[in-house]
């Protein structure tokens, strides 16, 4: 299934997009998309249902806003430095466990929202990511089919980052990871079943028309299994928490000079294979 949420910021209702790319109406059968739900099989199944018959109400899609797929999300675990490609174009060293690093959730806006180059800033970057979220309670897990397990479903993130307040203003990278807008997510949260292998998705990200990311997550240094596997050994993973999996060759960090980081004025469009497209203008904080 594709669950999304529908409707201006704060005031969003569930929906779901069908196969034949109809918008329907979750709102008369759930009270939204959020962890809750994801952690309810019986819920789910009749979500399922009441699309296989046909029942749900078509929504007009016209000047619609596409909100953040998921509610009340409790956190946001990152992973840093998690593809060979990425780490090569940076002069990093694969890491021999997963870098982990936090982004609030007060950061998650829609796919097609408004994106804030924040003041002082010089060097805002791109990073399209692939986004897990959560569906069951996870923690001490032992395996990483376990890992999979307990993934509800995969979306489109987008991990923008001001790359001089996470590397040269000293303390962690959280500085320029957590400026407002910076994690667009969405369009939609595919759920597991109809994703199938997460090891062989395409990312691709245009910056103004120009192709600048065009990757495969067949390049993950630690595969999403594992890396829910790992994470649950630092800390519990909840229902709607998400994980932003890391990003493939391609960013402004890792090209030559001058390099080519974002100003306002631009438009970042990025999509993973099934799981949608998102369309990002930048302007002045």
């Amino acid at each position: 299934m594709k669950l999304l949420r529908v409707g201006t910021a704060g005031q969003e209702r569930p929906a779901l997009l069908d196969d034949e790319g109809t918008l329907r109406d979750l709102s008369g059968l759930v009270a939204d998309v959020d962890g809750a739900l994801l952690a309810d099989e019986a819920a789910l199944g009749r979500i399922r249902a009441a699309a296989d018959s046909g029942e749900l109400p078509a929504l007009d899609g016209t000047g619609l806003r596409i909100g953040p797929p998921v509610a009340r999300i409790g956190k946001i675990v990152c992973i840093g430095l998690n593809y060979h490609d990425h780490a090569r174009e940076t002069g990093a060293e694969p890491p021999a466990e997963p870098v982990i690093f936090f982004k609030a959730a007060d950061t998650v806006v829609g796919p097609d929202d408004t994106v804030l180059v924040p003041r002082g800033s010089v060097k805002t970057d791109w990073e399209v990511e692939l986004a897990v979220v959560i569906g069951r309670t996870a923690r001490y897990l032992e395996s990483a089919e376990e890992g999979l397990a307990h993934v509800a479903g995969y979306a489109v993130a987008h991990d923008v980052s001001e790359r001089e307040f996470q590397i040269e203003r000293g303390g962690t990278w959280d500085k320029g990871k957590n400026c407002e807008t910076f994690n667009p997510l969405g369009p939609w949260l595919v759920t597991a079943d109809e994703v199938g292998d997460p090891q062989d998705l395409s990312l691709r990200l245009w910056v103004n028309g120009e192709l600048k990311q065009d990757g495969t997550t067949a390049e993950q240094i630690f595969p999403v299994g594992e890396v829910v596997r790992y994470v649950s050994h630092f800390m519990t993973l909840y229902p709607g928490d998400v994980i932003n999996t890391g990003t493939p060759a391609g960013v402004a960090m890792g090209r030559p000079e001058p390099k080519p980081y974002l100003r306002a004025g631009d438009v970042v469009e990025l999509e993973i294979a099934g799981l949608g497209r998102q369309r990002q203008e930048f302007q002045q904080a």
